[in-house]
């Protein structure tokens, strides 16, 4: 079951989609959850656009969740899928399966940087938008780190310096610099957002 309904924006519907979709399974029906997902996968290959699944299972037999990454070569593909009467079948039969509703999550890319706290996003922002925000991010955050560890790390051999360069740089994209860009160009990133 969706969460929210799928929006469009006005750039991800002609770009490859994922779709996350997680199911927590009832203990004891996990052979009747395989042979469930045996035979919605099977469905799903009939559907345009489809490119594939990979399936997580747990490892953890204490919280059997099972989580799968779910391709689509469109936006609007995936779309027609998720709402299609085919799976809606395939959903209800999978009730008995489950302990609580499914959550289905949509990435196309670099969206998961620009997601606002407290806010579901319905529809990423442009992808020109987030790669001008992302390149003021990785510009902000290598001028400042190669001046601060070029003095560290200069006497090391140059690919280890660029592996430790690189790696600070995403770990501070990820926690500290898109965080705080995302919410300084919010009306930007989510002009029709309701913020």
């Amino acid at each position: 079951m969706l969460e929210e309904p799928l929006a469009i924006g006005e750039d991800t519907e002609n770009h490859q989609v994922t779709a996350i979709i997680s199911h927590v399974v009832r203990p004891g029906r996990e052979q009747g959850y395989e042979e469930w997902f045996h035979g919605i996968a099977t469905a799903a290959q009939k559907f345009t656009g489809y490119l594939g699944v990979n399936a997580i299972r747990p490892r953890d037999h204490a919280h059997p969740e099972y989580v799968h990454i779910v391709r689509f070569d469109h936006y609007n593909t995936l779309k027609k899928w998720l709402e299609s009467e085919t799976r809606r079948e395939w959903i209800e039969r999978l009730q008995p399966l489950i302990e609580k509703p499914e959550t289905v999550q949509t990435l196309t890319g670099l969206e998961t940087w620009f997601s606002l706290s407290n806010k579901p996003m319905k529809s990423p922002p442009p992808r020109y938008k987030m790669a001008l925000v992302t390149w003021l991010g990785v510009f902000i955050t290598l001028a400042i780190l190669t001046r601060l560890l070029a003095p560290l790390l200069s006497g090391l051999p140059v690919l280890l310096n660029q592996l430790i360069t690189t790696g600070l740089v995403v770990a501070f994209l990820t926690y500290l610099i898109m965080p705080r860009l995302t919410q300084l160009f919010r009306q930007w990133l989510y002009p029709k957002s309701l913020l």
